[in-house]
């Protein structure tokens, strides 16, 4: 734990936060962080088990606050099993980040690679969007237990700005992402609903996140791609805002605001 946190903050109940897509990348980077430097409970989402036991022992051998529960966004009985779980052992959740989401425009393997065009959008959405939303919907009833005003963070990307997609100045401009782009765009539009609802309901905080381009799995890990420590960087901000912050329904990434 980082010895800046006060004695003050050692007393008071930790932060629990719940990362979909959390055994590597992005995601674990996030996770670090937030038991490292802030001392959060946080709770490695994973769609394979193993994987997520794995990356949550590498952390608690640091003697950081880090769970693990087997996640596919993609199953409602993985997301309802996973609810069950967090309220059985935490009674609430204050943080939900949803960072889960897969990219099949290239770089096309397995499974997928032997999948239709139409099956390739469909898995795309279903899981960029459908899955993302059904995991927020079946998290709704312990962010309203929590004692602080939730956080809610969509990982999105500058590509699914609609004011940028056609400025030919774009690193992205001449690149068809087409499936990924238009299911971030959809995941923007949860954002928008959801800062509002939630919003009305329980003040809570609701935001989209990009966070730029990064060396994960996702991106072939790309090389002149930046490490996945600066991916957490606006993630880690944005929940980890004091109840006090007004920051919500914004796009942004670690530089500054992007437009919708």
């Amino acid at each position: 734990m980082d010895p800046r946190l006060d004695s003050e903050n050692l007393r008071m109940p930790k932060t629990i936060a719940l990362i979909s897509g959390a055994n590597q990348g992005i995601g674990l980077a996030t996770a670090t962080r937030l038991a490292r430097e802030h001392g959060y409970q946080v709770i490695i989402g994973s769609r394979n088990a193993n994987n997520g036991l794995k990356a949550a022992k590498e952390l608690q051998s640091e003697g950081l606050s880090v769970d693990s529960v087997q996640l596919d966004i993609t199953s409602d009985e993985s997301i309802a099993k996973a609810a069950e779980y967090i309220t059985q052992k935490y009674s609430r959740l204050d943080v939900l980040i949803n960072n889960a989401g897969i990219q099949l425009d290239v770089r096309v393997q397995g499974e997928a690679a032997n999948m239709s065009l139409r099956q390739l959008w469909e898995l795309t959405l279903s899981t960029n969007v459908i899955g993302t939303a059904c995991l927020t919907e079946a998290m709704i009833p312990l962010l309203r237990k929590s004692s602080q005003r939730p956080r809610v963070i969509f990982v999105s990307t500058r590509m699914a700005s609609l004011a940028e997609s056609l400025n030919p100045n774009t690193l992205y401009y001449k690149i068809d992402y087409k499936m990924y782009d238009t299911s971030k765009v959809g995941v923007n539009m949860l954002v928008s609903n959801y800062a509002r609802i939630l919003g009305e309901e329980m003040r809570a905080r609701v935001n989209a996140v990009c966070p730029g381009l990064i060396q994960t799995q996702l991106t072939g890990y790309i090389p002149y791609g930046e490490k996945p420590e600066a991916g957490a960087q606006r993630i880690v901000e944005l929940a980890t805002v004091p109840d006090d912050d007004e920051t919500t329904g914004t796009f942004s990434d670690r530089h500054g605001v992007i437009p919708w």
